[in-house]
């Protein structure tokens, strides 16, 4: 019986949008394996040996190495970002260390945003400063846009990845189309 169930090919919602403004480009980000990984610090060192990569350990801090990436979350949790061809879960389910790993890959989608005006363009429904001063490349941090929980992390000086609820995208896409047309005022 279990060979006949069939998952569910899912859409983004998004992928077939791109918007412009003045100065900056909004495009869907390609598909990614991502993680919400939960761990007690005894198994930080383990668990970065076994992801092949050092989980960070302070406020709006990444680490990135190759494809994969680890972004702080909170004192035990990560959002695990991989371009690759390898699910983090595999890589985790060899490991003994305890933790608490889940696949969320189809729950969320990601909006890469870039150009001159990405952080005005941002600006518009994010309450956090976005400064390079405040928030330099390789921040990340948990927020809202608008009214949509989002993470957002500097991937560099004038480009964010915005990753949010596939379920939350189509709203997340058109406030920042709406942005970035009024950015090009």
């Amino acid at each position: 019986m279990a060979d006949s169930i069939k998952m569910a090919a899912r859409t983004n919602p998004i992928s077939a949008r791109r918007a412009a403004g003045r100065d900056v480009q909004i495009t869907p980000a390609e598909a990614a394996f991502r993680v919400s990984l939960r761990i007690p610090q005894k198994s930080v060192a383990a668990i970065s040996k076994a992801l092949g990569l050092t989980l960070p350990n302070k406020p709006k801090a990444s680490e990135r190495k190759g494809k994969r990436a680890a972004l702080w979350l909170g004192p035990d949790e990560w959002l695990i970002v991989d371009e690759g061809s390898t699910n983090p879960v595999e890589l985790l389910a060899k490991t003994r260390s305890m933790h608490c790993a889940v696949d969320i890959s189809h729950r969320n989608t990601a909006v890469i945003i870039t150009g001159a005006e990405a952080e005005s363009v941002l600006s518009a429904g994010c309450p956090q400063d976005l400064s390079l001063d405040a928030f330099p490349i390789g921040a990340c941090s948990r927020t809202v846009y608008g009214k949509a929980e989002i993470v957002l992390w500097r991937t560099s000086g004038d480009t964010f990845r915005l990753e949010c609820w596939r379920s939350f995208s189509t709203y997340v896409f058109d406030f920042l189309e709406i942005a970035a047309r009024d950015a090009g005022v």
